[in-house]
C-alpha cells in the first residue's frame, strides 16, 4: 500500500463505515410483527401529554384526535402543557375536553422543562400506568395507545415505546414530499431493521410511549434542543429499551416554505451536532466496553451525521480518489468501496420513497434532492453557536 492509498484509507473510513452501517439497515428494513395485546391490556390507565407552546390555532383538533382513540375512555387523560404561551392555548385546551398545566418560566423555556414538569406531576399523582408524548399539531392513529401498551408489555427490558412519526401535509410541496421521504428513512426504515436486530430504536420527540416505571427509574432531565435523542441515550444506558411500533402512527405538519423551514432545520441539525460533540466519545468507549449490538448501534447513532453530510462526504472522498487516480496510480479498492457505499446509500433513499408510500410523486421529487442537500449543507455551515430556547416554527 503506498501512502496515497494509506491516507486516502485513513480520510475515508468514517464516512465509508457509514455507508455501509445504513446498507446494513435498508437490508433489514422488512416489516415487522406486531406484538398480541395482554389479556388485561385495555385496563391500563394512559395520559396523553401535549406540550404546547402558543398552538391555539391546532390545539384543539389535536386533542380531537386523541379523544377518539381506540381505548376505553375511563382509562385515557389528556393533559396539555401550555409553555410560555401568549396566546390563548390553555383555554382552548380547556374548551376541547384537557385538564391545563400552565407554566410561566422565561429563563426556562423549552419542549423539555415542559415534558419535566408534566411527567412529575403524572408520577406525584400515581393514576398513569402509561405516558404518551404527543405535539400539538399532530393527529394519531387509533390504535396508538393499543400498540404503545402492548410494547410495553413485552417480555424483555422495554420500558419506553416509538410510534412512526410521519407528515401530516405530505403533497403541500416538493420540501414536504423530500420530508416524508426522509422521515420514512429516518423513523420506518431504521425502526424497523432495528427492531430485527432486537436493539432499542432512538426516540423521535413526537409519539413517544413510556412506562410510568421507566419514568420514575430515569427522572427525565432532557432539556437540549434535541431533548428526545438526550433521553432516549439516558434510558439506554440505564438499560431501559425502547421499542419500535411500526403498526401504530402520528403525523405533523411540516413546513413547506424555505423562510420557515430554516429554523426547524438548525433546531434538528444543532441539537444533534451539540449531543454528538457530548455523547460521541463515551459512547464509542461503553459500546468497546460492552461488546453488545444495542450499545454499538447507539453510538453509531450519535456518530453518523445527517444523510444529506454523508453523501457530501462521500462526494468529496470520491474526487479525493479521483484525484489520486489521475496522478498516481488508480487504486483499486478505493474505487471498489466507492461503489459500494454509493450502492448503499442509493439502496438507503430509494427504500425511503418505497416506504414513504408517495408513489409516483416520490420518485419525482427526487429531482429537487441535490437542492435540498445543498440547502441543508449551506445551513450547516453557516450556522453560528446551537439555539437553546424553544422556538416555535410558523405554522401554515
Amino acid at each position: 500500500m503506498t501512502w496515497a492509498d494509506g491516507l486516502l484509507l485513513i480520510i475515508g473510513l468514517p464516512v465509508l463505515g457509514a455507508a455501509f452501517y445504513l446498507g446494513v439497515l435498508t437490508l433489514l428494513s422488512g416489516r415487522v410483527a406486531a406484538p398480541a395485546p395482554g389479556a388485561n391490556a385495555r385496563a391500563t390507565r394512559v395520559t396523553f401529554v401535549v406540550p404546547a407552546h402558543d398552538e391555539a390555532a391546532g390545539i384543539a383538533a389535536t386533542i380531537n384526535s386523541l379523544a377518539a382513540v381506540d381505548w376505553p375512555a375511563e382509562a385515557i387523560r389528556i393533559l396539555v402543557l401550555a409553555d410560555n404561551c401568549s396566546d390563548d392555548t390553555a383555554a382552548r385546551a380547556r374548551a376541547a375536553g384537557a385538564r391545563v398545566i400552565e407554566r410561566d418560566d422565561p429563563a426556562h423555556r423549552g419542549k423539555g422543562y415542559a415534558l419535566a414538569l408534566a411527567f412529575t406531576t403524572l408520577i406525584n399523582e400515581g393514576w398513569s400506568e402509561a405516558v404518551i408524548v404527543v405535539d400539538a399539531d399532530s393527529v394519531v392513529s387509533t390504535n396508538i395507545v393499543s400498540a404503545v401498551v402492548a410494547h410495553l408489555a413485552r417480555p424483555g427490558h422495554w420500558g419506553a415505546v416509538q410510534v412512526f412519526y410521519g407528515v401530516r401535509n405530505p403533497l403541500a410541496s416538493w420540501r414536504t414530499q423530500l420530508m416524508t421521504i426522509a422521515l420514512a428513512i429516518f423513523h420506518r426504515l431504521r425502526g424497523r431493521a432495528r427492531a430485527r436486530l432486537g436493539v432499542s430504536t432512538k426516540l423521535n420527540g413526537n409519539g413517544m410511549g413510556f412506562a410510568v416505571a421507566a419514568l420514575r427509574a430515569v427522572p427525565y432531565q432532557a432539556f437540549s434542543i434535541a431533548e428526545d435523542l438526550e433521553y432516549g441515550i439516558a434510558l439506554v444506558r440505564a438499560g431501559i429499551g425502547i421499542a419500535y411500533a411500526d403498526e401504530a402512527s402520528i403525523s405533523a405538519e411540516m413546513v413547506s416554505q424555505a423562510d420557515r423551514a430554516v429554523s426547524q432545520r438548525d433546531r434538528w441539525d444543532g441539537g444533534r451536532a451539540t449531543l454528538r460533540r457530548t455523547y460521541a466519545g463515551p459512547l464509542v468507549k461503553e459500546a468497546v466496553r460492552a461488546r453488545t449490538l444495542e450499545r454499538f448501534d447507539l453510538a453509531m447513532e450519535v456518530l453518523v451525521p445527517p444523510l444529506s453530510a454523508v453523501v457530501a462526504l462521500l462526494g468529496l472522498w470520491s474526487v479525493a480518489v479521483a484525484i489520486v487516480a489521475f496522478w498516481v496510480a488508480v487504486p483499486l479498492w478505493a474505487l471498489s468501496l466507492g461503489a459500494l457505499a454509493w450502492t448503499c446509500l442509493l439502496m438507503h433513499v430509494m427504500r425511503g420513497v418505497v416506504l414513504s408510500g408517495l408513489g409516483p410523486v416520490g420518485w419525482r421529487a427526487l429531482a429537487f434532492a441535490p437542492f435540498y442537500v445543498a440547502w441543508a449543507l449551506l445551513l450547516r455551515l453557516r450556522r453560528r453557536g446551537t439555539r437553546t430556547a424553544w422556538v416555535r416554527t410558523g405554522r401554515e
